[in-house]
């Protein structure tokens, strides 16, 4: 049986308020710069993953807000073809890697690839914008990851200028932290449980049971 992870869900959703504040602040301090509006959907052709905590979060609000029915099996569809996409994506990363291309050209590559979310509807709406993960709250204002800065194509921040810049890196360490926390309380067997990172096409798909999670059965660990 899979333990109450309630009150870890209720510290991500913290940490999601102080992302949005952030992100509110920076856009009244810079509203030339933060072109983010109803109908752009930019951010959502995006290709990231989701930690542990989130996927989870995403997953269980999906089946919350769709449960059985035409809208979660049209979303369910497009998550499969996304899913298929983002495989051959990152597979072809591998071999580059492999072939001893650059990590940073590897990087450059993949950036620029175009993955329609499966979440985005047809009137380029997020169907869980209240749920959306933390990376798309943040898409629009200046971010860095691994010392390198990111804003979005169609911002206005100026190259070479100073803003307020969100260190993605420490975002991480929080959700590295919680998801190690769910990988603790459900006792999982996993050891690198709380180290996966899926699209959110997966965290769509994906069963979080006992047997992905790796709970751990009483009796079997009683006979041991």
């Amino acid at each position: 049986m899979i333990p109450d992870l309630t009150d870890i869900f209720d510290r991500y959703e913290a940490l999601v308020a102080e992302v949005d504040a952030v992100f509110t602040r920076v856009a009244e301090q810079h509203p030339d710069c933060v072109t983010c509006e109803k109908g752009c959907s930019e951010c959502c052709h995006a290709l990231f993953d989701l930690s542990l905590v989130e996927a989870m979060y995403l997953n269980r609000n999906f089946k919350s807000l769709f449960g059985d029915g035409e809208n979660r099996s049209r979303i369910v569809s497009r998550a499969n073809e996304a899913d298929r996409k983002s495989y051959r994506i990152k597979r072809q990363a591998y071999r580059d890697s492999q072939a001893g291309v650059e990590t940073q050209v590897i990087l450059d590559r993949m950036a620029r690839e175009r993955l329609r979310c499966p979440l985005l509807g047809e009137d380029d709406a997020c169907e869980m914008y209240q749920q959306r993960p933390i990376t798309c709250r943040l898409y629009g204002i200046p971010t860095a990851i691994g010392g390198k800065g990111h804003t979005c194509g169609k911002a206005g921040f100026a190259k070479g200028e100073a803003y307020p810049t969100v260190h993605m890196d420490r975002i991480q360490d929080r959700l590295l932290a919680l998801s190690r926390e769910i990988a603790e309380r459900v006792g999982s067997k996993y050891s690198e449980l709380s180290g996966v990172f899926v699209p959110a096409s997966m965290a769509l798909l994906t069963v979080y049971d006992e047997r992905y999670l790796g709970v751990r059965s009483a009796k079997k660990d009683e006979a041991s």
